[in-house]
């Protein structure tokens, strides 16, 4: 597999080489030990989701607190979704900026999120289906969303998706910068001494 940094750091886009015959496709689409190499730690991996969304579904944007926090894994079994990473790390040299990465059932990329990021997506297509692998347990009381249509963080959507479809709760939650004068984003310094402490084996 092909791993390529984005612009936000501490995520990164993972092509798979696939295998094609006249039978289908097999493909290795989660490799711990490629992506160890990449970002210094193996993954603690303590949940699978999986969800299945219509064309013009927009999902997030999501994080959660640090320590523990939760990256993610992600990748699209069917259909197409535009995923997107945003930097919400207040004193990060991206803060406020976005990448993004296609996940879809045809180049069947992934895209590694490490804790303390944004995460979002919009589906492309009717019943998009998206898993994630994820390090912590779902756990309400510390996760955290950014509206994605906050002007602040001016998420681009393609046309293609559609009129965006959001949930209540990704509407009413708050922009980008009334999220870091709450004090509910997590800090660039203290996201890099967790990731560092991850790389040293957690200690």
């Amino acid at each position: 597999m092909l791993i390529r940094e984005l612009k936000i750091p501490d995520s990164y886009e993972i092509t798979p080489k696939q295998f094609g015959d006249d039978r289908g496709v097999f493909l290795e689409w989660y490799r711990f030990d490629k992506l160890e190499e990449t970002i210094g730690h193996s993954l603690n991996l303590r949940q699978a989701n999986t969800s299945v969304s219509k064309r013009g579904v927009v999902r997030g944007i999501h994080f959660a607190d640090i320590p523990v926090g939760q990256a993610k894994y992600v990748t699209a079994a069917h259909g197409a979704v535009l995923d997107y990473v945003i930097d919400i790390r207040v004193g990060s040299p991206t803060f406020g900026q976005w990448d993004t990465v296609l996940l879809d059932d045809t180049d069947r990329r992934a895209i590694y999120i490490a804790e303390g990021l944004g995460h979002c997506f919009v589906a492309l297509t009717d019943n998009a289906t998206v898993s994630y692998l994820v390090t912590d347990v779902f756990n309400p009381s510390r996760e955290h969303g950014i509206n994605p249509l906050d002007p602040d963080v001016a998420l681009v959507f393609p046309p293609e998706a559609g009129e965006p479809l959001l949930s209540p709760k990704d509407t009413d939650a708050p922009g980008l910068s009334a999220a870091a004068a709450a004090g509910s984003l997590p800090a660039w310094a203290a996201t890099r001494a967790f990731y560092q402490s991850l790389n040293n084996g957690g200690n």
